[in-house]
């Protein structure tokens, strides 16, 4: 009788933790959570930069462009310092300094945000349209509402003077990411 009713409470205690194991955040999961925000937080992450990560076990690769070198470091400063990072692949591009390009981001820039339809993708602390300029050469990344959205902002960024090609890396919101 002893045994039975020790097995009982052991079933039920396994029984009442399962949702919560269920539920629980796998290492992973935690540590992409904990790197996603500390990139947000940079204070000098603009438009002009893209900052990618993916994680594997507890190993961070960063990867993206930025248009300061300041940002490399700190971006991977500030992984580095979150509990549980075992180590950091800083695979980070540095864009060349170029008073052509920095014209060609702002130009390319003001083309997106003033179209009427895009306006609202300005709007909060971090716009979600990001202009990579790479010795006139432009990539767009982020996330927009729909198809339209995404056609209009690479048709602006074609019509600004100096670009020679855009890659539309736009996604659509709710598309699954790869990375």
């Amino acid at each position: 009788m002893r045994v039975r009713l020790g097995f009982l409470l052991l079933l039920a205690g396994i029984i009442a933790a399962t949702p919560a194991l269920v539920n629980a955040e796998t290492p992973e999961a935690y540590l992409a959570k904990q790197v996603r925000h500390e990139l947000a937080m940079l204070p000098y992450y603009t438009v002009f930069d893209h900052l990618q990560f993916q994680v594997d076990g507890n190993t961070v690769i960063l990867s993206g462009e930025v248009s300061r070198p300041v940002l490399k470091r700190d971006a991977e400063g500030v992984v580095k310092r979150i509990e549980g990072i075992g180590g950091i692949v800083n695979r980070i591009e540095v864009l060349p300094l170029s008073p052509f390009d920095d014209r060609i981001r702002g130009n390319v820039l003001r083309a997106i945000y003033t179209k009427s339809n895009l306006q609202r993708y300005a709007l909060g602390a971090r716009p979600s349209i990001h202009v990579i300029v790479k010795n006139g050469t432009v990539t767009l990344e982020g996330v927009v509402a729909n198809e339209m959205d995404r056609t209009v902002a690479n048709l602006q960024a074609n019509m600004v003077s100096g670009v020679f090609s855009v890659t539309n890396n736009l996604r659509i919101e709710g598309e699954r990411r790869t990375v």
